[in-house]
């Protein structure tokens, strides 16, 4: 994994943190670390290598427990935390952050309340007449979120490593 990658887990990891409603400190000190690693000149994988936990502590936002799962992230691609977090909670939940509207409290509303743990529940939820239900959602978000949902079912399926969006629209074929 590069820094950038490295980087990246971290801020979703914060990312579904914040979903969740969990410690703030936790959150901003897993944003600070990606920041610090996604800036840093030289690769984590080689100061991993040169100097272990200790070197990847030497950059300003990385502490002992981070750079345990920095060095995880290197070893084996995830980390006991991120499996445990998305376990509990699917990382799919995050690409409902892409949706204009809709920011951390609506996602957790919807993932919480309603079960939508995807873009394709949340298709579905909306065809359903679900989103008049959800407290807290005025009639332009609602509009934005429908026409989103309805640009993304009319474009062809997109391969999952492409973009933030982790789910192709399979159902949008079967509307």
């Amino acid at each position: 994994m590069n820094n950038e990658e490295i980087a990246r887990r971290f801020n979703r990891m914060a990312s579904l943190m914040e979903i969740r409603g969990e410690d703030t400190f936790r959150i901003r000190s897993y944003r600070m670390a990606a920041e610090a690693i996604e800036t840093w000149p030289t690769p984590m994988k080689e100061i991993a290598k040169k100097k272990g936990a200790a070197g990847l502590q030497e950059i300003p936002g990385v502490g002992k427990a981070t750079a345990g799962k920095i060095l995880e992230l290197i070893d084996r691609g995830s980390f006991d935390a991120w499996d445990k977090l998305t376990a509990e909670t699917p990382e799919t939940v995050l690409d409902l952050l892409e949706l204009p509207g809709i920011g951390p409290k609506t996602a957790a509303t919807f993932h919480q309340k309603f079960k939508v743990s995807s873009l394709d529940d949340l298709r579905k939820f909306v065809a359903g007449g679900g989103l008049g239900t959800v407290d807290g959602i005025g009639p332009k978000t609602v509009e934005r979120i429908k026409r989103f949902c309805a640009r993304l079912c009319s474009r062809p399926p997109v391969p999952a490593d492409s973009s933030n969006l982790s789910v192709i629209w399979p159902s949008c074929v079967n509307s």
